[in-house]
């Protein structure tokens, strides 16, 4: 008797299909993968002998993944030399994604900063490819320069489906604002939402911090906001307790939390 065991630790081959240089820092590989990803949860990349870590999906299809990569470490720089043809290795998914059926018909607020975009990109492209799943959406991205704004083309195309707000932090740019996301805020009209509404923040901490303190000075509740932690997850299923914060352990009980867990989560 044969017996399939699959473990959900183990890394498989996948070729990478395509490269493309998003900004100097941050490029997207797609990669030949069946995996079926939750908008929102993350996969374990890895190079033999050199390590892994841990990516969030920017966009899927049928039969690939994509993954947007900033060269930060050992792993990301070894990955960036890899071209199409190449071999990643892959294990997951893992963890708990954006609350897709919540936010079904309620007006939607996404604020990201830098490539904090990248782990609600997909989500994105689900509402603008299903038009009338949310009721609209409201998407703030901040960036730090121009040379930092990732994803050209779809932020251009967004234009044409949701309210959008583009910033830089300091420099100008035309069509864009300047200034961080923060100070726009103030401009969502929640008291137009009827109460019927859900709000994403994914960026570096400090920005998630200080927005998840704007959005309750404007009104928003903290039970309808939510947010995703960038951690270093190594297990990525409870084991090794790397990525515990108190009795949380973000791979499992994230990254995606409501805003209600998440501004208490502080090493």
């Amino acid at each position: 008797m044969t017996t399939n065991l699959h473990n959900p630790v183990q890394p498989q081959p996948c070729s990478i299909l395509s490269v493309k240089h998003e900004s100097e820092h941050e490029w997207t590989f797609r990669v030949e993968s069946g995996a079926r990803p939750q908008h929102g949860q993350f996969m374990q990349l890895s190079i033999p002998k050199i390590g892994e870590a841990p990516i969030s999906v920017s966009a899927q299809g049928e039969g690939w993944l994509e993954f947007t990569i900033r060269s930060v470490g050992k792993v990301t720089d070894v990955i960036f030399t890899k071209e199409r043809g190449d071999t990643l290795f892959l294990r997951g998914p893992y963890g708990k994604g954006w609350p897709v059926e919540q936010f079904r018909g309620k007006h939607m607020v996404v604020i990201t900063g830098g490539t904090g975009l990248a782990p609600v990109r997909s989500l994105l492209r689900m509402f603008a490819g299903n038009p009338g799943y949310v009721e609209d959406v409201r998407l703030i991205c901040g960036f730090k320069n121009e040379g930092g704004i990732v994803f050209h083309s779809e932020l251009e195309a967004w234009k044409d489906c949701f309210h959008v707000t583009y910033a830089l932090d300091a420099d100008t740019k035309e069509g864009w604002r300047t200034g961080f996301v923060t100070e726009f805020v103030k401009e969502i009209p929640f008291n137009s939402f009827g109460g019927s509404y859900a709000v994403v923040v994914v960026g570096p901490p400090p920005m998630m911090k200080f927005t998840g303190l704007e959005l309750l000075k404007c009104g928003a509740e903290a039970e309808k906001i939510w947010m995703s932690f960038e951690r270093k997850m190594s297990c990525a299923v409870g084991k090794c307790g790397h990525c515990r914060i108190d009795e949380t352990y973000v791979c499992l009980d994230g990254p995606v939390f409501p805003y209600t867990v998440a501004r208490d989560l502080v090493d």
